[in-house]
């Protein structure tokens, strides 16, 4: 295994937004019936993503197929599927399995000021991704955490400017503010998706949006469709926001390793730059965002500060699964992508 490539070589090609391959009877039926028209499709029944693995990787990539009609769609998939009643029909009853899985996998969460603290208190000396990748990850380890997290990065902020219209006064200015920042402070060399991208590009990596779908783990999947799950209905706001505070409070001590990580096995300097960016602007927005924007949103509607404490318990919840997954892989010797690319 050389010091670069890894078990599973990453590719450099370019690659449309084509629907990805299906991972189970779900995904299969809703994959084929987004190649037809609304009007003649037939999607598989309630019952179907009713007792399908929540977590899973079919009801999983299911529900990320459906997301993305939201977001960039895909090549060939008629535009009239995104508000089609009856694929909005099905993503419901995904979306409720989801959630039950999340409310049963935060249980006992903290409340909304313990939840807050908890982000501020650093992980034991020696877990988690960002430190094992720190201490002693090789560079194919980076590239195909980076593969995974193009799936989260290459949209980041995207699904939080959902809640923009749902937030008032001092805590819609807070928001956008930290958001303003996220798409570069109007310089689109500098919107962090497109950063990412360039860390992507020092990696030896395609920096098409969607490439590594289908390389992608079931756990990542979780991590992308929870945000966009969060954003997109109203009734989640408070949820939205909770995962909003939970990677702007916390992720500055991680990128630092992050930065450090890519600089120790000569990454690059855009690889560097990323998680430098990041260090620099969440040491900012922590504060902007547990004063004004969680502050704000809960003077208004104090009945949602548990909501709020269950976004970042539902955030922490999928995004420890990840690691989870990643590190059981390397610690084996083993590839986590799903798929050869």
């Amino acid at each position: 295994m050389s010091a670069v490539q890894g078990p599973t070589p990453l590719g450099r090609g370019t690659a449309e937004r084509i629907l990805p391959q299906a991972r189970g009877d779900l995904s299969g039926a809703v994959l084929d019936a987004l190649r037809g028209s609304p009007v003649v499709a037939r999607l598989p029944a309630v019952r179907e993503a009713e007792g399908a693995d929540p977590l899973g990787d079919d009801l999983q990539l299911a529900l990320y197929a459906c997301y993305e009609l939201h977001y960039l769609g895909f090549v060939g998939v008629d535009a009239a599927w995104e508000w089609d009643p009856d694929l909005l029909r099905l993503r419901a009853a995904m979306e409720e399995n989801f959630l039950c899985a999340l409310r049963a996998g935060t249980q006992g969460c903290p409340d909304l000021e313990e939840a807050l603290g908890d982000l501020l208190v650093e992980p034991v000396r020696g877990t988690g991704v960002s430190r094992y990748l720190h201490e002693e990850g090789s560079l194919w380890q980076l590239r195909e955490y980076a593969a995974q997290r193009s799936l989260y990065h290459l949209k980041e902020a995207d699904p939080h400017a959902w809640v923009i219209p749902r937030l008032r006064g001092r805590a819609k200015a807070a928001f956008v503010a930290v958001e303003f920042d996220e798409f570069g402070g109007g310089r689109p060399e500098r919107i962090h998706a497109r950063l990412f991208a360039d860390l992507m590009a020092d990696l030896g990596l395609d920096t098409a949006y969607g490439r590594y779908t289908d390389a992608a783990s079931a756990q990542m999947l979780a991590t992308v469709n929870l945000m966009s799950l969060f954003g997109l209905h109203r009734a989640h706001r408070g949820a939205l926001v909770g995962h909003f505070a939970a990677v702007e409070v916390s992720s500055s001590p991680a990128s630092r390793r992050l930065a450090a990580a890519m600089r120790r096995t000569g990454a690059g300097s855009a690889a560097e730059h990323f998680y430098d960016e990041h260090v620099t602007a969440d040491a900012v927005h922590e504060q902007v965002v547990r004063r004004d924007v969680i502050g704000g949103l809960l003077e208004g509607e104090p009945s949602l500060a548990p909501e709020v404490a269950f976004g970042i318990a539902a955030t922490a919840f999928v995004e420890d699964r990840f690691g989870e997954q990643l590190l059981g892989a390397w610690r084996q010797g083993a590839s986590s992508l799903r798929t050869q690319v």
